[in-house]
C-alpha cells in the first residue's frame, strides 16, 4: 500500500496495516550532519517530511528510520540493506546517495543504485530516489580548515560537470526502472542561476543548511502525493 493511500486509513485500517514506516537510506545529509561535528536529528529533511505528512493527515502515525551514515556510498551500503532497511518492513525507502559516490567510478555508483532499486521492486516496496544538493563551487573561508583540501576537490567536481554527469546517469537509471525521482539536484541547479549555492551549505562543502533541508522535504512530499 502506497503512503498516499495509507494516510487515509481509519482505526480498522491501522489494525490491519499498521502505521506508516519510512526508511531514509543515505549518507551524511540523511544522517543529520550539518557543520563540522554538528548533528541535528530534528531539522533533517526526513523528520521535516514526517511532520509535514502529519500536519496534513494527522490520524496515521509516521515512523522514520534514519539509515543514513556519514561518509558512505551506495556501493558501501549494499551490505546493510537487509538489516538496516528491509528489516523494518518499510512502506517507503528514500534512496539518497551521490555526494560521496562522486569520488568513485560512475559505474560503481549506477550499478549499486540498480541493486538497491531492484531490491525494493522485488519486495514490492515503494522507493523514491532523491538526488542530493550541489557541492561547493569554490573554496569558502567558512570551510573547516581540516577539510579545505577536500573542498578544492569537490569544487572541481561541481564546476567541471562531473557531479552533473553522475546525477544525470542516476536519474535516467531510476526513471528507466520505474522508480520515482525527487530531483532536488535540479532545483539546486536552478537556484545556482541566481544565487551563491555554496552559501547554502552549512559546512561550505556538501551539507545543506537547515533551511535547505526544507527543500528536500517539500520535494519528497510533492513526489509522494503527486
Amino acid at each position: 500500500m502506497k503512503i498516499k493511500d495509507k494516510v487515509m486509513l481509519d482505526i480498522g485500517g491501522l489494525y490491519e496495516h499498521g502505521p506508516i514506516t519510512i526508511v531514509a537510506f543515505g549518507d551524511s545529509v540523511t544522517h543529520g550532519c550539518f557543520d563540522a561535528d554538528e548533528m541535528d536529528y530534528v531539522n533533517v529533511y526526513h523528520r521535516r517530511l514526517a511532520n509535514m505528512i502529519n500536519e496534513k493527515y494527522s490520524y496515521v502515525p509516521v515512523n522514520v528510520i534514519n539509515a543514513g551514515i556519514g561518509g558512505t556510498t551506495a556501493k558501501a551500503s549494499l551490505a546493510r540493506m537487509e538489516s538496516q532497511v528491509f528489516s523494518h518492513s518499510p512502506d517507503l525507502v528514500i534512496v539518497a546517495f551521490g555526494l560521496n559516490d562522486v569520488n568513485g567510478s560512475l559505474e560503481d555508483y549506477t550499478n549499486s543504485l540498480k541493486v538497491i532499486f531492484e531490491s525494493c521492486l522485488s519486495r514490492g516496496v515503494e522507493a523514491i530516489f532523491m538526488t542530493p544538493n550541489m557541492l561547493n563551487t569554490y573554496v569558502s573561508d567558512r570551510a573547516p580548515a581540516q577539510f579545505r583540501d577536500y573542498a578544492r576537490v569537490t569544487a572541481e567536481y561541481q564546476t567541471s560537470g562531473r557531479m552533473d554527469s553522475y546525477m544525470t546517469a542516476a536519474v535516467e537509471l531510476a526513471r528507466g526502472m520505474g522508480i520515482k525521482v525527487a530531483d532536488c539536484y535540479a532545483k539546486w541547479k536552478k537556484l545556482a542561476e541566481t544565487e551563491d549555492t555554496t552559501a547554502l551549505l552549512a559546512n561550505a562543502i556538501n551539507h545543506p543548511t537547515r533551511e535547505m533541508h526544507q527543500l528536500f522535504a517539500d520535494t519528497l512530499f510533492d513526489t509522494i502525493f503527486s
